[in-house]
Order: C-alpha cells, then structure tokens, then sequence
C-alpha cells in the first residue's frame, strides 16, 4: 500500500497511543500473618477482558481487593502501574512530557500511576471500579444520593463539573433501563431487601454511571439465575467492551464467560498466575478442573 506525502506528514505529528493499562509485577499481599499473594505478574492492554479463575483459597478475591485498596490487605512487595488514558490502536498527538501534562487539583492524570500510592477513593477516582461478590447494604442512604455524591466525588477529582440533578437523573435512567431494572429500586437504600440478582445489577447500574477505566468485578455471576446472568452479562458488555476500557473478571465458572468473552483466560493458583490461554482454558478446566491444570503448568 502507498502512502501519499501529505498523509506521511501528517503521521509524523501522531504516535499509537500506548495500549497497556494495568501492569501487575512480582504482586505480595498478606492477610493477617498469612501470605496470600506469591509474586504474582499480570498485565492488561485497553481494549481486552481478563478472566480470572482458580480453586477457592488460590488468592483471587485478595487480588481484587488488594487492587482495590482494601484496608487488610496489605502489600507487601512489588508494583502495579494503572494508565487511566490507555486505548487500544489509536493515532494520537504525542503526549506531553510529566512535567508539562496537565493534572487536576489531586495530581490524577491519564498518565501512568503508581496504584499502589493511592488510596482506595483516589483509585476510584483515577477510573477503578471494584465489583464485589457479595455487596453491601447501607440502610438509610438511597441508591440516588450514594450515586450522585461518588460521582460528583470522582469529576471534582479529576477537575470536572458536578452534575446537576437534572443531569445526573437523565443519566441514571439511562443506566437503570440498560440492567432492566425500575427507576423506584434507584430510590430505596443501597441494596437493602434486594435479591441476589437485584444487588448485582445494582452494582453493574452503578458501575454505568461511574463510568470506570478498569472494571475488576468479583465474581459477579454468584446467585445470579439465567436471566439474571445474561442481563448482567448484556450491562458488562454494554459499559466495558471499549477501546478506552479493560475488565478484570474473577469467576469460578464458564457460565457467565458465555455472556461475556474474555480475550484471555488466567489460572490462579497458590497465589500465583500459573497458566494462560484463551477462552478455550476455561472449557478446558470445567472438564479437567483446576487440580489437573495447575499440575501441568
């Protein structure tokens, strides 16, 4: 293929925008006095979907919440760097060096970050979202204060406009109509006396509305039924599956990678990745299992 002059110039004022978002080295996380984490390496590229699976106690849960920064979870040796403006294949004009970049008033960037020097709310902020296998219920507090007050948090971090209540209403409904679920649930307190599945799509709304980089989302197929699960699956794909956007998907079960294609399959297990595929690996350990797997690797 040629390329004409012009279209040669202009090429050279752009770069591919680096692709890699979240890049885990030689990962230690302790629980209490026991080592969970056991040098753990992973990296993620905008654009994909990572399955996490492995048998129970293998670490999986521990590397959520230590990305997360749960308190309890601690760190004991290794890095990971988040890049909140990684895209996957885009042309675009260089970026500007750290020191003329500009930043918001909490020096969030869409740079690459040191993840393991923020806290928990400056992650969310810089474009984490934390999925949880069993939400919380917070009586008292309704789902549309909680969502308005963290999102206008997190643009107030990165040196946006809050939204009013007209707009963030828009938007809720939006989201809420995407999860099948009614505008009245958005009004009752944080997951109190929802189902199972209820809970889960709640937190997949809240997830729309936050609008994160990085989805790591613990087992969200836990006590969801069929519909349940395809609805949750229809939201993942509907909100994550961006050139701008990855997804950190920790389940036990190949049901729910039905719905949701991951690009690459990992094996965690005695705290470390010891196998990856593609979505082939997960059919293969729901006949083999994860015994047979880990062994082999």
């Amino acid at each position: 293929m040629t390329i004409s002059t012009g279209v040669t110039h202009r090429l050279k004022n752009f770069e591919l925008k680096r692709n890699q978002m979240l890049k885990i080295e030689n990962l230690h996380a302790t629980v209490g006095d026991t080592e969970i984490l056991k040098g753990l390496s992973l990296e993620l590229n905008a654009g994909e979907i990572h399955a996490i699976m492995g048998p129970n106690g293998a670490g999986k849960s521990t590397l959520a919440y230590a990305l997360g920064g749960r308190p309890g979870y601690e760190v004991t040796a290794g890095s990971v760097s988040f890049t909140p403006g990684a895209v996957s294949g885009e042309l675009v004009e260089p970026r500007l060096s750290d020191e003329k970049r500009p930043s918001t008033s909490s020096g969030l960037t869409d740079g690459e970050l040191n993840l393991l020097e923020l806290d928990p709310h400056e992650r969310a902020a810089a474009g984490i979202f934390l999925g949880f296998q069993y939400p919380v219920e917070i009586p008292g507090v309704s789902n549309l204060q909680f969502l308005r007050e963290s999102l206008n948090a997190q643009r107030k971090a990165r040196g946006e406009e809050a939204l009013n209540g007209a707009e963030f209403i828009k938007l809720a409904k939006e989201k809420a109509a995407l999860l099948k679920m009614d505008m009245d649930m958005l009004k009752r307190a944080v997951n109190v006396g929802f189902s199972g599945g209820e809970k889960k799509r709640n937190e997949m709304v809240q997830m729309g509305i936050l609008d994160p980089k990085l989805a790591i989302l613990d087992e969200t197929d836990s006590g969801l039924d069929i519909d349940a699960l395809r609805t949750v699956g229809s939201g993942i794909n509907s909100i994550m599956r961006k050139p701008d956007k990855a997804v950190l998907l920790i389940t036990h079960y190949q049901r729910l990678l039905e719905e949701v294609k991951p690009d690459f399959v990992h094996v965690l297990a005695n705290g470390r990745i010891v196998k990856t595929g593609g979505p082939e690996l997960a059919l293969q350990l729901e006949n083999e299992g994860y015994e047979a797997i880990a062994e082999a690797a």
